[in-house]
């Protein structure tokens, strides 16, 4: 197919690797944009992980959990322009919904958006605010966690929300760690909560990417697999909350941060949700 340089512009943008070298990827991938951020990363450049292919939507995400503590939700509500986002009226819509949300617990996006909000469901109400405003507006995402104890964090202007999922119950102390520990999601962006958690699907790429770029420094063939597996253990640490550095303290891992916190104290499961992913 026909790379044109718009499309060039769009990986350069995204990767940060230079425009020829953007080029020539697009080009070996037929014009296939995942498969061109692999073949970058296979020749060894730094890829940025801003992913700007993701549109930038603008908007709001609202993380909350219930008066016990026990369950978590978060809700992304979209519009196009920033200029609506921050308008004190959208937010307080937002919060409407988040609040409804958490009164009603409802299974998923559908039955959101059939909850009522003074007499009119959320779904009529996101029409009328599409018709007065003139944009689009609508709730895109909405996730949900129960555990021993969900801690909530809205962060950088309600642009990121996050549940951290505990196997503890509620305490000042578990409570500021799960925050802690929300907060480095919300920065870092784990991938899982530990490395057996990471899908294979996941594993087997980032082992085809050390592999090639383990032979293009001319390593001999005997020696790729180890070194392969050494880089995927690298993954696993920089890409796997309990085994990341923690930000706040990076002399420890967040499973020390947590274990200091109360001994044996584990993040059961987490979840991010961001503007423009």
């Amino acid at each position: 197919m026909a790379i044109t340089a718009a499309d060039v512009n769009k990986l350069r943008q995204t990767t940060g690797a230079g425009m020829m070298d953007c080029k020539k990827a697009l080009e070996e991938s037929n014009g296939d944009f995942e498969a061109a951020i692999d073949y970058l990363r296979k020749k060894g450049q730094k890829v940025s992980a801003n992913r700007a292919d993701r549109e930038a939507k603008e908007g709001v995400v609202m993380a909350k959990t219930t008066n016990d503590g026990k369950t978590g939700i978060i809700i992304k509500l979209t519009s196009e322009t920033d200029f609506v986002s921050k308008n004190a009226d959208f937010i307080n819509f937002a919060e409407q919904i988040a609040k409804a949300t958490l009164d009603r617990l409802p299974a998923n996006l559908e039955e959101l958006k059939a909850i009522k909000i003074d007499n009119r469901t959320i779904a009529d109400a996101l029409d009328e605010q599409v018709a007065r405003i003139g944009e689009k507006i609508d709730v895109i995402e909405y996730v949900k966690i129960d555990a021993p104890d969900v801690v909530a964090y809205n962060h950088a202007g309600n642009r990121i929300g996050v549940l951290v999922a505990l196997d503890q119950s509620k305490s000042d102390k578990i409570d500021n760690a799960g925050r802690d520990a929300a907060m480095q999601i919300a920065a870092m962006n784990p991938v899982a909560v530990d490395k057996d958690d990471v899908n294979q699907d996941t594993i087997n790429r980032e082992l085809e990417i050390a592999k090639e770029q383990i032979r293009l420094e001319g390593k001999p063939e005997d020696m790729v697999e180890k070194i392969a597996q050494g880089k995927l253990n690298k993954f696993f640490k920089d890409s796997t909350l309990l085994n990341q550095a923690f930000v706040k303290d990076p002399s420890k891992t967040v499973k020390g941060m947590l274990d200091e916190a109360h001994p044996g104290l584990r993040v059961i499961s987490f979840k991010r949700v961001a503007l423009g992913e």
